[in-house]
């Protein structure tokens, strides 16, 4: 029988060239003896942090195993598996981490500058997604400044009204608006209240007109639009099975479907619309059409492909219809004009094609109605007016083509710069349509846009406390370690002309890109004189399937690679000190990202901020959506998958006896989407290793979950002490006169 436990528990008087050639194969043979010297529980870790000048609080460790396909593995800290509102031994420990790291960060003078600043940055107004149209009224979420969470407003007879003011329903401002819909009638909304962060939904309705909150009241929603009748009697959502009594925060995403609510009856009556009926988890999104005739589903298993179900809400029954029963190719609707609806897929085009299909044939069949192009990747695609909008990646920027409703290509969409623009929104037949821009010098803006004569105009346009004229951003290429060509933003101040101390961002997965978009954190890095960069490493979708699939499951590696690769070339091309200078930084699936390269690559980097990071390989599919990440990933439960998500698992492979960066963990007590005991379990054992001088430390947000609904507040706070952590420790010299 093989025996692996954590690397920090290495305890065998073997040389270091052949402890590091173990921690690289993932597969150390360890004594009887090794065993039970690893095994033995803590009774205070600061014996364990040799050389490190900091004392952490204990962390008892238990005897539990696992074993992996005769392999196994110690897991000393899965009690801080355990859940903060019903634990009071995890949160007792949380606790005191969390006054050790608040004890620390109250030392670094950068703190205080980094807020006040940010403060000063957020303090503007910011819309970030287009107008919803309906009739003559505009609704569009806003945020004033520094208020906790956007509102809802609508614009009528150019005058603004608030409709909902989520600032109204919590102290704490930790209570947001998610997602909502304006009924086709423009008399109802309905609209999602997310609480502390979390992904799970309750929906209400009012009626515009009255300000009157109606009694409906829809619970356990859960990853999904909302989408408004024909007739407005109803709407379409997604949900979860209600889970067992206090376990809504572990329930694993199971048995979602989609339900329609009629106005006015309780949800106990919701009719059941579509459910897998395939023996395995799916989440399903039910999107409609503009004109409210049609439900389009997407089935997905986040694995990067989905299928396609369409019902037809004019014919009686409702009757699902699978137009795409595999799950292996992303489709995606862009609408319909009457019958015949309009999809982008990568099905036989990698990088993307449009096709359209007539629902009332008699055999509808798919046919392409703008091709694949080798040399950019379709971002996105919406009917407006009378035109097809094309908004395409070429190098991870946009370009924007219009087709006429007969395939024919009828010119370009001229925008302001190089950046990001998309989510043109709109309807078939209606010339008015509006979009967003964004760039790293530019802050996200709003465009009117006249289909008929293709003309843009400034609908809202932010004023931001900082002079961006100063600001330079670049577009590097580099090669990663097999040669592949990695493209990279580049963004400082124009007198920033040598090496400077670097925050490297990454994400590299589930085939999402990293698109030029503006950023008052990374904008308060570089007015101190920091560098901001961005490589667009594989695992993303800047360059179609392809570039996913060669960082996904078994090629994982290469994203970390290209990452390595990133900084390396900052370094080399100094860009960054090549000594300690450069600070790393990711979120979730990047967050992944910076725990493996800390790991395999511990002399490159200064300081690293995962933040609610994947961190545990080995056990991420129990706890709530993980089992989806095996698409991802690979799973566990499978040899060839256990032994790859081993090799860079960040909890499983710290090179203890090795100088590690200063590394501040961050994640939130309410995050349902990466637990936060990955984070728990990561940073007990970085504290338990000696791994040098320089602090491991956590952060713990209170009601924050995994990022969205954040209150902007608790978004200054933390990244004021990620920022001052990373100065700190990478030299940036603060200029407390900027």
């Amino acid at each position: 029988m093989r025996l692996l436990i954590p690397r920090l528990a290495w305890r065998e008087s073997s040389s270091k060239r052949e402890a590091r050639r173990s921690l690289r194969t993932g597969l150390a043979a360890l004594s009887a003896t090794a065993l039970a010297i690893a095994l033995l529980p803590e009774i205070s870790t600061a014996s364990e942090n040799k050389g490190s000048t900091m004392t952490y609080p204990p962390t008892e460790r238990t005897e539990t195993v696992d074993t992996h396909f005769g392999a196994t593995v110690a897991d000393p800290y899965r009690w801080l598996e355990g859940d903060i509102r019903r634990d009071g031994k995890v949160e007792a420990w949380i606790t005191k981490q969390k006054n050790l790291t608040e004890d620390y960060l109250a030392t670094l003078p950068g703190r205080d500058l980094f807020k006040q600043r940010l403060q000063a940055l957020f303090d503007h107004e910011r819309l970030p997604i287009p107008p919803e149209k309906r009739g003559d009224r505009y609704f569009f979420v806003r945020s004033a400044g520094l208020e906790a969470q956007p509102v809802l407003y609508v614009r009528e007879n150019g005058t603004d009204r608030v409709v909902v003011d989520p600032n109204s329903w919590s102290e704490d401002g930790a209570t947001a608006l998610a997602e909502w819909a304006v009924s086709h009638n423009g008399r109802y909304l309905a609209y999602a209240i997310q609480e502390g962060g979390a992904d799970w939904r309750t929906i209400r309705v009012m009626d515009i007109d009255t300000g009157r909150i109606l009694d409906d009241k829809i619970r356990w929603a859960r990853f999904m639009k909302i989408g408004w009748a024909q007739d407005d009697s109803g709407f379409f959502y997604s949900r979860n099975a209600e889970p067992e009594e206090g376990a809504a925060f572990e329930a694993q995403v199971l048995e979602h479907t989609v339900n329609f609510h009629r106005l006015e009856t309780p949800q106990s009556q919701d009719r059941l619309i579509y459910a897998s009926d395939i023996d395995q988890p799916l989440i399903h999104m039910a999107l409609t059409t503009a004109d409210g005739r049609y439900v389009v589903i997407h089935s997905s298993r986040l694995g990067g492909g989905n299928g396609i179900t369409v019902i037809d809400l004019v014919e009686d029954g409702w009757t699902p219809e699978t137009l795409v029963s595999s799950l292996d190719h992303a489709w995606t609707l862009i609408g319909n004009v009457g019958a015949r609806l309009f999809f982008t897929t990568e099905e036989g085009a990698e990088r993307g094609k449009v096709v359209a299909i007539d629902f009332d044939a008699e055999k509808p069949a798919f046919q392409d109605f703008v091709p694949h192009r080798e040399d950019a990747v379709i971002l996105g695609s919406n009917i407006v007016g009378d035109r097809l909008v094309v908004s395409y990646m070429v190098d991870a920027k946009t370009q924007v083509e219009r087709f006429k409703l007969d395939g024919t290509r009828d010119g370009v969409v001229e925008l302001p710069s190089t950046g990001t623009a998309g989510a043109f929104r709109g309807r078939p037949g209606d010339n008015e349509s509006f979009y967003v821009f964004s760039s790293q010098d530019t802050p996200t803006t709003i465009y009117r846009y006249d289909v008929a004569t293709n003309t843009s105009t400034v609908w809202a346009k932010p004023r931001i406390a900082s002079d961006l004229d100063q600001l330079v951003v670049e577009q590097h290429f580099f090669a990663s370690k097999d040669g592949t060509r990695i493209p990279m933003f580049v963004i400082r101040r124009k007198d920033v002309t040598g090496p400077a101390p670097t925050m490297l961002y990454g994400y590299g997965g589930f085939g999402i890109p990293l698109i030029p978009y503006f950023s008052v954190e990374a904008l308060a890095w570089v007015e101190q004189g920091g560098v901001y960069a961005m490589p667009n490493i594989r695992g993303g979708g800047e360059y179609g399937r392809a570039w996913h699939e060669a960082g996904r499951l078994t090629n994982k590696q290469n994203s970390f690679d290209d990452f390595i690769a990133a900084a390396e070339f900052l370094k080399r091309e100094g860009i960054t000190p090549p000594d300690d200078g450069l600070a790393i930084h990711g979120g979730s699936n990047g967050g992944l990202l910076v725990g493996a390269v800390v790991n395999q690559r511990p002399d490159l980097f200064a300081a690293a901020l995962p933040d609610v990071a994947v961190l545990d390989m080995l056990r991420f599919p129990l706890f709530t959506g993980g089992r989806f990440w095996t698409q991802e990933y690979g799973d566990p439960a499978v040899q060839a998958d256990f032994d790859n998500l081993l090799s860079y698992s960040p909890l499983h492979n710290l090179q203890d006896g090795t100088d590690y960066p200063a590394i501040l963990t961050t994640t939130g007590d309410t995050d349902d989407r990466v637990v936060p005991a990955h984070s728990f379990k990561y940073v007990a054992a970085l504290q338990a290793a000696a791994l040098g001088n320089r602090p491991r430390l956590l952060r713990v947000e209170t009601k924050a979950g995994h990022g969205a609904g954040k209150p902007t507040d608790k978004i200054i706070e933390q990244t004021a002490d990620m920022w001052a952590f990373a100065a700190h420790w990478s030299g940036l010299r603060l200029q407390t006169g900027r």
